[in-house]
Formats: structure tokens, sequence, C-alpha cells
């Protein structure tokens, strides 16, 4: 762009003087809207082109306009166009530009719509680009987990509740639920992608046009499912960045789980897996260092998607119909989240890729009975005991253990039974935990055929994304 160019903005039009140099800078948005440039190009070029379809700008003009944004993108992706903060943001750099390249059929561009329906369509455009993204990034992360769910069926660790030793369950059933997770997650982005894909444009200011504009076939031509069906909603409308943002909160929030997982699983105090060095950082000072940064910032990039979606809801709080400048604060959160969740997903899915998990650490940490004591409370209610007396039975045994020092499993048939006459010699078989997994095959349950025919339903679905 020129650096001599001075023209008065088009939103002074009918304003004497220049701006106080304190409204532009406070006005400015380039520095954040100015990545919108490639989608405010393709409105433009779909509008004009619908603009000589309807015949309201000559066909010649349409084309030179149409070819010339094609050179003001190349521009802008080479980092070429010069940021003027009195042209305020993207659409204006954009136009300007364009009027250096075509002269005044440039002047056509703006025919029928408004700055405020002009952002409005960028930022839907947006954000059926960035739930694209988001979903691709999260189908690579539940491979990364399928694949070591896979690997791991046989091995066996404690459940935890409380950050307490519960019940066993199989590593593949534990990474599964993460699948499930991050499943979804594509299932919000799917649906706010749904709802952002129809067109605003047309709407004007906020009361439309008296020019015929043909809005469907602007929004056909960038693959829109449909328009707007109110214009004063159209340019103020901002529940699609909203959704995506709590869509992006709550992958995060789910990358922040496995995060802290993979925080006290690579401790030694747990010893349940190591970490790639790939996927590790090491200490400035502590030579022995291996620390997983990659789980901690997961953890902490949760915080920073929460105060996006926060900082968006606040901004939208209270505003009157229908467009306010306000909305122009909205660029920071809505164009940053998605990518720091882009990037979360994609290291978290190599670390846990590449992780090395230890089967015998695992089955080690299940201990000699005490995450087992639910099924000897089971064993009574299929004997006929009410649950509530079979629970506190051994409840019993369980703190008798505790007190003699001596693991629940080690405890004899005559100790068993002196806790409930219904305990038999047999009671000791419920303290084998590969066979209680295999009495768990409800549907859902972490038993090994339950597991396998879940590893097979993810594996088909995902195996039918990828195609």
């Amino acid at each position: 762009m020129r650096a001599n160019s001075k023209a008065k903005p088009v939103s002074r039009a009918a304003l004497a003087g220049e701006a106080d140099p304190r409204l532009v800078a406070l006005s400015v948005s380039i520095q954040d809207d100015g990545a919108l440039y490639a989608e405010d190009i393709r409105g433009s070029q779909a509008h004009v082109s619908m603009l000589a379809a309807q015949g309201i700008v000559p066909k010649a003009a349409a084309r030179r306009i149409v070819a010339a944004l094609d050179q003001v993108r190349a521009e802008f992706a080479a980092g070429r166009i010069r940021f003027d903060p009195a042209l305020e943001d993207v659409h204006t750099h954009v136009e300007r530009r364009l009027g250096e390249l075509v002269g005044k059929d440039a002047g056509y561009l703006h025919a029928g719509r408004s700055r405020n329906d002009q952002v409005a369509l960028d930022e839907r455009l947006f954000i059926v680009g960035a739930c694209d993204r988001c979903d691709a990034a999260l189908e690579r992360l539940q491979r990364a987990f399928l694949g070591q769910a896979r690997a791991h069926e046989r091995t066996i660790l404690p459940g935890y509740t409380h950050l307490q030793r519960a019940q066993p369950v199989s590593l593949a059933h534990h990474l599964l639920a993460y699948v499930e997770m991050f499943g979804r997650d594509r299932e919000r982005f799917a649906e706010v992608r749904r709802r952002a894909a129809v067109s605003p444009l047309g709407s004007g200011a906020l009361a439309g046009t008296t020019l015929p504009l043909d809005r469907e076939a602007v929004a056909a031509r960038l693959g829109l499912a449909g328009v707007t069906h109110n214009s004063l909603d159209a340019v103020s409308d901002r529940d699609s960045a909203a959704e995506l943002l709590f869509a992006c909160a709550l992958a995060a929030v789910h990358l922040s789980r496995i995060g802290e997982e993979l925080v006290l699983w690579t401790t030694k105090e747990f010893g349940f897996a190591t970490l790639s060095d790939a996927f590790a950082t090491g200490s400035s000072l502590m030579p022995q260092k291996k620390n997983p940064d990659v789980g901690e910032l997961a953890r902490g990039r949760a915080g920073r998607a929460l105060g996006d979606l926060v900082a968006l809801l606040a901004i939208l709080k209270g505003l009157p119909l229908s467009y306010n400048r306000d909305l122009q604060e909205d660029k920071r959160p809505l164009l940053g989240g998605p990518e720091a969740l882009v990037l979360t997903a994609d290291a978290v899915a190599g670390a846990v890729g590449t992780a090395t998990f230890h089967a015998e650490r695992m089955e080690e940490a299940l201990g000699s009975g005490e995450a087992l004591a639910t099924d000897a409370a089971e064993y009574l209610v299929e004997r006929g005991v009410p649950f509530r007396e079979a629970h506190e039975a051994v409840g019993k045994a369980a703190a008798f253990s505790a007190r003699e020092g001596r693991p629940m499993a080690r405890l004899t048939a005559a100790e068993w039974a002196s806790f409930h006459r219904r305990f038999e010699k047999d009671v000791l078989r419920c303290f084998d935990a590969r066979r209680s997994l295999k009495r768990r095959e409800l549907p859902g349950a972490p038993g090994p055929r339950a597991v396998r025919a879940e590893l097979r339903r993810w594996e088909k679905a995902l195996g039918k994304a990828r195609r």
C-alpha cells in the first residue's frame, strides 16, 4: 500500500477534519482483524460477482475487481500490506489497496453492504473454517488415544475417584474415556459450524438495502447453507462466536484433564508412564530433570480458553439492537481461541501417542485387594443379602484389615465369615483383578469383551471419518 496515500476514511464522509489521534488509537482494529483478510476478500469477491449478475455493477468492472482482490490477498499473505491506523480495519485496508490497483472501479464494491454485515460474514466464514480445523485436530487426538488403547487392552490399573484407588479398569478403558470426550467435542464443533454457515450479507448496516441483491446466490457461492432472516439480528449476532469459544473451552478442559494425568503419571510416585524425550523438557539448573511441560501447558491453556469465553460473553452482555462498536472487541478472543486449541491438541496427541505406559507398575498399584472390596460386597448381594448390609460387612472387613496391617486379599476365609455368615471360602476369588474385569461386561463397562467392542466401534467410526 502506498505510503503517501492520505485519503479520509470512508466512515468519516460526513464529518469535518480528521479524527483525534486518541480516538484513532482507541478505534483501530487492524492489528486484530487483519487476520480475517482471506475471509474478507472471499466475501467481497462473492458480493461483487453477485452485483454484476444483478446488473448493479458492470461485468467488466467486477472481473477487474475480482482479479485485483486475488492480488490483494497474495500481498496480505506475503506481509506486503502496510497497516495504517487511520484506516482502522481490514475492510478499509482491502478497499484502499483495491483502489490503488483498479482506480474508481473499487467504488463499486461496497454497494448494498455495510461494514456491519461485512464483518459479520467474515466472522462466520472464519468460524466455519475454525470448526473444521478443530475437528481435524480432535480426530488426530482420538487416533492417538485409540492406538494406545488397542495396544493396552490387557494392561490393568486402578481406576480412581477422589484421586484415591477405587476399582480395577483396563488402560484401554481409561484411554477410551478420553476418546468419548473428544467425540462429544467434535459433535459440538459440528453443531457450531452448522449454525454459523449462513450468510448475513445483504443485511446492510441494520435494515438491508433498496438494491436488488441476490443474497442466496452469495451464500451459495461461499458454500454456506442459506441466509439470515432478520437484518437487525444478523449484524449484531455473535452467538456462533460464543458457541465456538464454548466448544474450545470445554475441549480445552478435557485436554487439561489428560494434562493433569500426564503430570501425575510421569512422577516417580506414580511411575505409570514415561514421556518420549521429544515431548519432554529439561531444567536450566537441574541437569537430571525431565519435565512434562506438555501436560502443564495443556492445563494452563484451559484457563486461557475459559477467559476468552467469559471475555466475549461480557462484551455481548447488555447490548441493545443492533450493531454496537463494542463488538469490535470480539476479535482477540475469537481469533486466538481455536488456534490455541489446535496447537494444544496436536501436542497432547504427540505426547500420548509416543508415551511408554508401564503395565507392571500399573498392576502393582492395584495393591492386595482394597480395589476389589466392592466385588466382596456384590458377592453377598448375589447370595440374597441386601446391598447396605453387604456394604457394612465389607466395611468392617476393611477396617479390620487396616488395623491388622494385612491386605484384604490376605484375610482368611474364617475371618471373612466373622463379618457375615454368608461369606464362604470362595470369597477369596473376589480378589483377582482380572477375574473381576471379566465379570464386568455390561455395555460401557471395562470388561475385556465390552472394551474390545468399543475399540472396534471407534476404529470403524474413525475409519469412516478418514475416508
